[in-house]
């Protein structure tokens, strides 16, 4: 029986990379149907992996750099350059230097995690004399509006004395002024393109500090005093740049460093999928498929907003083809996925453990939580098949046969 399945996961958060997931769903497949075609489509969408997704995509390089990580230590980070025709074009994941991932479990505190290494890895990659800059947000551990982004790039951000405030999102309370004479004049002729996930705003009830400030470790207080750093920072914005993008889409992606993009980069700000697809051959392989099988680290309530198990289902719907996903957790609200395209969805741990445990485990739980998946596809297949033979021989067994009462005449 061949099958062919398309294979389009996103990567397992501080567990798995993407390439991880691809080769663990892979081998569960082949464990249960040794004879399926597998097309493989591992999904960046922003966050960890983008910039070596697309430099493998493209056939380009990755060029290694040291900058100021979220804790404000230093960490070793990179960027890439895309080996397509046009202008020579940087390739930044500001995970690689403020992501989530490099902040020590016992020191994510949003208040004070900084963006500063986006905004050197921004000046490194125009050191190389790069016509034009594709950012990536996602898997931030950071919430400071990308002020620290900002303070790198030779903004200065000012408290009521004319001091400069420090860096981390609560400093943002104590701003009185902004000033960008002193940016870095390149920006001005090199384009900046950012991929964001458009449904994060910065403010209001879908604003960053309360949606994602307590996944990054604030506590209640400390959300609403992000809160109310960011609605003094964004005051500022309006006030000293003329700036009003509070609310607007994708102002709040990475902590809000969708509005530092655009304030002090001057980029534009693009939905990820739009700007990933672009180097993706998924659509090819879509029209190949028969089944679709995707995964996350969490399927809830925020995945139909930009997340990449339903942004896959929702192309894979449009052409008829199923889709299921698999996740590490299935959270509050998981059933919203099935509107947005996914048909089935499961999770990879069958039994009580550890966080810990689970990220270590990683691998194995979703290698064989997806040959479970596959066997239960093929008793269905099975059914079917059993269900319509039988039904066509009882068809031909009673077509045109006399009845009993006939047979007695």
């Amino acid at each position: 029986m061949c099958i062919n399945i398309l294979i389009a996961p996103s990567g397992f958060k501080e567990s798995l990379g993407v390439d991880d997931v691809v080769k663990a769903i892979s081998k569960g497949v082949k464990a249960a149907l040794p004879s399926a075609r597998v097309l493989k489509a591992p999904m960046v969408d922003g966050g960890e992996g983008f910039t070596h997704g697309l430099v493998k995509a493209t056939g380009g390089t990755v060029k290694k750099v040291r900058v100021t990580g979220p804790v404000g230590k230093p960490v070793d980070s990179f960027f890439g350059f895309l080996g397509t025709r046009g202008p020579k074009t940087a390739v930044i994941e500001m995970a690689a230097a403020a992501g989530l991932s490099l902040v020590p479990r016992d020191l994510r505190d949003p208040t004070s995690t900084t963006s500063f290494g986006v905004g050197e890895l921004i000046l490194a990659a125009l050191e190389t004399g790069v016509e034009r800059i594709l950012l990536g947000c996602g898997d931030s551990g950071i919430n400071d509006g990308g002020a620290g982004m900002a303070q790198a790039l030779g903004a200065r951000l000012l408290d009521e004395s004319g001091e400069e405030i420090g860096r981390g999102g609560a400093e943002l309370v104590r701003l009185a002024r902004i000033e960008t004479d002193g940016i870095d004049p390149r920006l001005e002729h090199v384009p900046v393109d950012a991929a964001v996930n458009w449904h994060n705003v910065l403010l209001g009830p879908r604003g960053v500090a309360r949606v994602f400030g307590p996944q990054k470790g604030a506590n209640e207080t400390q959300v609403v005093v992000l809160e109310q750093a960011l609605e003094t920072y964004a005051a500022r914005l309006k006030a000293d740049l003329g700036l009003d993008i509070g609310h607007a889409n994708g102002s709040g992606a990475s902590g809000g460093l969708g509005t530092g993009l655009v304030a002090f980069a001057g980029a534009r700000l693009h939905p990820r999928f739009d700007i990933v697809m672009q180097y993706l051959n998924f659509e090819a392989m879509l029209g190949q498929a028969d089944l679709v099988i995707t995964a996350e680290g969490s399927l809830d309530r925020q995945s139909p907003y930009g997340k990449v198990p339903c942004e896959v289902a929702r192309r894979a719907r449009a052409h008829g083809i199923p889709t299921i996903a698999l996740a590490g957790t299935l959270g509050p609200g998981v059933r919203q996925t099935f509107a947005a395209g996914i048909d089935a969805c499961a999770s990879i741990i069958k039994r009580p453990c550890t966080l810990e445990k689970a990220i270590d485990k990683g691998e194995k739980l979703l290698r064989r939580a997806t040959e479970d998946a596959m066997r239960m596809i093929l008793v269905g297949m099975r059914l079917n098949t059993d269900v319509h033979l039988k039904r066509e021989a009882f068809d031909r067994a009673h077509s045109g046969a006399p009845s009993a009462s006939a047979t007695r005449h």
